[in-house]
């Protein structure tokens, strides 16, 4: 048996193909697994790339690497189902090393990647571009989101079948609303006989065209215009509509306003299969983070008002907003440097979400620890049929390590990008260690070499 000489220090293997041959013991961790009510100072043991075990006091076996994890928590592998990617075709934002990288950072373990690039997620070659590509290149687990129409278009639904065989794991139109209910409905069927998850960017077009900012005072003292909250909830209320009349499963995301939540709650007491996201700059900032034109908080949805911050804090608190993602939508610094009304929408977020979680939410005692982490983990797998989100024995051996008492300040990104309204922001929480099929790829702030990676 040999012992690690930093607490989390990352196994070394005699070559980058060597196959995982040697156990891996996490030992006296914090282990928070909420799928299977774990919430005490347990063992992990990782064989190969799956959990064998979670127990007190688990002996090591012959030539185990150890992992010293007192203090630690030790979660599930952090999911993020909505992340933005940039590749192919916006490099100059994102890649998939990059953006894989900032996940690693993050304390996420695998991300759901959105089909808005260029061109679009919407054949199997596309999917399977991105496969590829993160199995060379990345940090993380990828999982390709489809894209419902061809070139987002909201003509014609793809093949949802072939693009499910090279590896999607949902579909949407994210950043371009399905505004054809007949369409919407189509999908919803169509994604049913694939098991898939309809992801929705809950906009109706109209009212929103032209807007930057939520509409209301403070957009007219700015002389800018604004985007109805109704924009947001005709469409939620449509969309559940559609789902209780087909079945299919609908994850509404990033929910914004106050009656998206209430709509929500509805739905879910008539046991609709509805699940629902919100990112951390929806339950942490309103609309006066742009009272000074600043772009880094110019975003779609908009920040809304106080009232709707704590509609979402309420909503998180209770479980009708299960997942929190961070809509990770990284822009170059030329781009959000334009004039507010023709900066970009999108903030990063992958590094700052579990920080934010942890100042913003647990310790303002809005949720638990053990409720942050299912919204981290086992919801957002729940919500699109993943793998992972757990730790039970033969799950994938992915696996967060967090630290409650590292003071930070929010400063360079691991991202391409630096389009963050949380610069400067001091958090108290962060991901320690992040492990990818027993690998552990960022450790203490340092990414490490990437590990081969079998997406699925």
């Amino acid at each position: 048996m040999t012992k690690s000489t930093a607490p989390w220090a990352r196994p070394q293997k005699s070559s980058e193909t060597a196959p995982r041959n040697k156990p891996l013991l996490i030992r006296k961790g914090h282990v928070i697994d909420p799928r299977n009510h774990v919430d005490a100072v347990r063992d992990v043991l990782i064989q190969g790339r799956h959990i064998e075990r979670v127990a007190r006091d688990i002996k090591a076996p012959p030539n185990a690497e150890i992992l010293d994890a007192a203090h630690l928590i030790v979660t599930p592998g952090l999911i993020d189902i909505h992340v933005h990617l940039r590749e192919p075709g916006q490099e100059e934002k994102e890649t998939i090393a990059t953006g894989t990288a900032a996940a690693a950072m993050g304390g996420f373990a695998a991300v759901a990647c959105m089909p808005n690039t260029v061109p679009p997620l919407d054949n199997v070659s596309q999917i399977q571009f991105v496969t590829m590509k993160a199995e060379s290149e990345g940090y993380v687990r990828v999982y390709p989101v489809g894209a419902i129409s061809k070139g987002q278009l909201g003509k014609e639904l793809t093949e949802f079948g072939a693009m499910v065989r090279a590896g999607c794991v949902a579909i949407s139109d994210d950043g371009v609303p399905v505004a054809n209910a007949k369409m919407f409905r189509r999908a919803l069927e169509y994604a049913r006989t694939f098991g898939l998850t309809v992801i929705d960017h809950c906009e109706e077009p109209d009212l929103a065209a032209g807007g930057v900012m939520n509409e209301g005072r403070l957009a007219a003292v700015l002389g800018l215009k604004g985007i109805p909250r109704q924009a947001e909830y005709i469409m939620v209320a449509r969309d559940i509509a559609l789902c209780e009349l087909t079945g299919g499963a609908l994850h509404l995301a990033h929910m914004s306003t106050k009656e998206s939540v209430a709509l929500i709650r509805q739905a879910k007491k008539r046991g609709l299969p509805v699940t629902a996201e919100t990112a951390p700059h929806y339950f942490t900032l309103t609309e006066e983070a742009v009272a000074d034109y600043n772009t880094l908080a110019k975003m779609n949805p908009p920040l809304r008002t106080a009232e709707d911050r704590a509609a979402v804090l309420e909503g998180l608190s209770d479980g009708t907003i299960d997942v929190i993602a961070s809509d990770h939508a990284p822009h170059t610094a030329a781009q959000k440097s334009r004039e507010f009304d023709f900066a970009p929408f999108g903030i990063i977020g992958l590094e700052t979400t579990l920080p934010l979680v942890l100042t913003e939410l647990v310790q303002k005692k809005v949720l638990s620890l053990s409720n942050a982490i299912k919204a981290l983990t086992d919801s957002p797998a729940r919500a699109l049929n993943l793998p992972g989100g757990h730790l039970a024995p033969g799950a994938p051996a992915d696996v967060t390590l967090i630290d409650l008492k590292a003071k930070h300040t929010a400063g360079t990104f691991a991202s391409k990008s630096q389009n963050s309204p949380f610069i400067g922001r001091t958090f108290q929480g962060r991901a320690a260690a992040t492990l990818v099929d027993g690998d552990v790829v960022m450790s203490e702030g340092r990414l490490l070499r990437k590990p081969p990676l079998m997406n699925g």
